[in-house]
């Protein structure tokens, strides 16, 4: 119930607002500068109330209001009970409502309500001085304001004309600020959907090839060796379950931010090395992971070093094992390294289409990683070795709340 809160917090400031400019309006009524009404002196007041009356609700319906208020303040210099020489005053409940419905109806509305009051108030000024302003009694001593057509008319377009384009500048405004915090909100979304799908791309395309190896030296060795189907067997049940899993994580991240399930997800990081390089073993590669400096790295930078490098055994494990693969991570509090460096195919039979790809333009998986590194301002480099294999490195500068540098 904010919004009727803070509705009747606006509706009595506006209650308040009448009150003032009744207060004016009948004020000059009163003691006008120029020729009394020819109105009796108490209705000063009345008709002050009824001009201002608009003012009150102009926030709850002002398109309505815009038109009695413009009404009631052309009756009023009509009909003789307006001050000559501040017929204006008449018209500034019709200014206060002009600058809301400027500020929340359509630029045609605002344009319409414009041009209409200041047409009523050009119109009924001229029948005023045409009219009723010979008939009222002169006054006894001369104004320092004389009544003057040209004035009040400039005087009204004027306020009529302020109001409408700050009213206009307001209502733009905050379309803007609407239009920006939608595009920003899209943005993130979309952002958050490509970070989701970098995460499923790593974790299925990592456990998939070593399932699809393992499955692949089962079915050849099945009669022959049944030992190592049985062995072959464990790995991919061990790897479907840990993909599961991380499948679960990531999918648990579309949760809503309130949700306490979130407390318990586990996010990879350093620790999870070891066993990455585990499965990457399991499928025929032999891992050396190396792992130095004692900082502790933010976890967002964890996981992106636990990525990159689950990503490159991915590569290796499918273009280029059965080889020999050296994972190398330098980690220190301004900075982590990674470097994956492997042989190369023992037979060569897989790792022409890898080598002919220049670095750069290569799978998601290439792709993937090289953002990571940009995400924080940090470098890759992807190619063949002169000496035959493939070389994946990665360098991301952080500070110590896991920010870019």
């Amino acid at each position: 119930m904010k919004w009727a809160r803070q509705l009747r917090r606006k509706g009595g400031a506006d209650a308040a607002a009448a009150v003032m400019v009744a207060l004016l309006v009948g004020y000059a009524l009163v003691d006008p500068p120029g020729p009394s009404p020819s109105w009796p002196a108490w209705t000063a007041w009345p008709v002050a109330a009824v001009v201002s009356f608009p003012v009150a609700l102009r926030r709850r319906l002002p398109r309505s209001m815009l038109a009695a208020g413009c009404a009631a303040g052309a009756l009023t210099v009509v009909a003789g009970a307006a001050a000559a020489g501040a017929l204006s005053v008449s018209f500034l409940p019709t200014v206060l409502v002009l600058y809301v419905v400027a500020s929340t109806a359509s630029a045609a509305w605002a344009v319409a309500g414009w041009a209409a009051c200041l047409s009523a108030a050009v119109i009924t000024i001229l029948i005023f001085y045409a009219q009723v302003l010979p008939g009222l009694s002169p006054v006894a001593t001369p104004s320092e304001l004389p009544p003057h057509w040209p004035v009040e008319i400039g005087v009204i377009g004027v306020l009529l004309t302020a109001a409408w384009a700050l009213g206009t500048a307001v209502r733009w405004k905050r379309d803007t600020t609407a239009r920006l915090v939608r595009h920003l909100a899209e943005a993130a979304v979309g952002e958050e959907r490509r970070r989701i799908a970098r995460e499923l791309h790593d974790i299925i395309g990592h456990s998939m090839s070593v399932i699809a190896v393992k499955a692949t030296v089962a079915n050849h060795v099945a009669e022959a060796r049944p030992q190592e189907v049985r062995a072959a067997l464990s790995v991919i049940e061990q790897t479907s379950r840990s993909t599961l899993t991380e499948i679960h994580r990531v999918l648990d991240l579309l949760r809503s931010d309130g949700d306490p399930q979130q407390a318990h997800v586990l996010v990879p990081g350093m620790a999870d090395l070891p066993e990455l390089a585990a499965q990457a073993r399991s499928a025929g590669v032999e891992v050396d992971l190396t792992v130095r400096g004692e900082a502790t790295p933010p976890p967002a930078v964890a996981v992106s070093v636990y990525r990159i490098v689950q990503q490159a055994l991915t590569n290796v494990v499918t273009h280029a094992g059965p080889t020999r693969c050296s994972v190398t991570v330098d980690v220190d509090e301004r900075e982590a390294a990674i470097e994956v460096v492997d042989d190369g195919p023992r037979h060569g039979a897989r790792h022409g289409a890898r080598q002919g790809r220049r670095p750069g333009h290569g799978g998601h998986g290439l792709v993937g990683m090289r953002e990571r590194a940009k995400t924080y301002g940090g470098t890759f480099s992807a190619g063949a070795r002169p000496d035959g294999g493939f070389r994946v490195a990665a360098h991301l500068p952080y500070d110590l709340d896991g920010r870019p540098a």
